[in-house]
């Protein structure tokens, strides 16, 4: 069930997502979902801000982040890890051993896959921070995922290789072709989620996920069939609706 929040910009879409996250973290052990990209930085940002100003503790939280890239370090500057830390978790006092994020240069890409689907099975995530890609992808399940799949290793897309060659000096031929991701199945195991999509850009796949069918084409479609989703949006993003 989607509850359809319209904001006029950017840090209204940040704000009512921030309300959502402090909520949640009255509780005394908070599980949060994470989520890079440009979509929660706002979020983030107001997270930080709340800790600093307000002294809400992440001591007892626990994370676990959607995605990671495969075959670059975690001190790589573009590596996922590197930019949870410099965007959220080196401003917050959350213990470096309750932050989960894939490990990108496993020797054994798949048994890390698994190592990371067996540890969120010790917790339930109290909500998931979701960006949607212009194709429709979360995490980076791309067309095509299961609707119901693990975390898994996933071949990128040209498309979402060519739009992510930007954070690489804008040679696509820098950047990763794989990934490994929770699957849609495991970020549907969350209690509650919050997406947040902003633009035109994403006016098509926010439609696709809101009014088309359930379908492995626009795999954010499968969020339908949750109970508890919040879709924050600016007016360009919901321009189709």
């Amino acid at each position: 069930m989607f509850n359809i929040i319209v904001a006029d910009d950017y840090d209204a879409v940040s704000r009512e997502a921030f309300k959502i996250v402090k909520e949640v973290m009255k509780k005394e052990h908070p599980v949060l979902g994470l989520a890079t990209g440009s979509s929660p930085i706002g979020l983030y940002k107001k997270m930080i801000a709340d800790h600093t100003s307000a002294g809400t503790s992440y001591k007892n939280t626990v994370t676990f982040n959607l995605d990671e890239y495969v075959g670059i370090p975690r001190t790589h500057e573009q590596s996922y890890w590197t930019f949870m830390h410099e965007n959220l978790f080196d401003s917050l006092d959350c213990p470096e051993e309750n932050i989960h994020v894939p490990v990108g240069e496993a020797k054994d890409e798949p048994a890390e896959a698994q190592k990371y689907e067996d540890a969120m099975k010790q917790y339930t995530i109290d909500v998931q921070v979701l960006g949607i890609g212009a194709d429709g992808h979360i995490g980076f399940n791309e067309p095509g995922s299961p609707l119901d799949g693990p975390t898994h290793i996933v071949d990128l897309t040209d498309q979402t290789r060519q739009d992510n060659a930007r954070f690489f000096d804008d040679d696509v031929n820098k950047v990763p072709t794989q990934a490994i991701t929770m699957g849609l199945g495991t970020i549907m195991k969350a209690r509650k989620i919050i997406l947040i999509a902003t633009s035109e850009h994403k006016a098509d796949a926010v439609y696709g996920m809101i009014k088309g069918p359930v379908s492995t084409d626009c795999p954010a479609s499968v969020l339908q069939k949750h109970p508890d989703v919040t879709v924050i949006l600016d007016k360009g993003a919901a321009s189709r609706l």
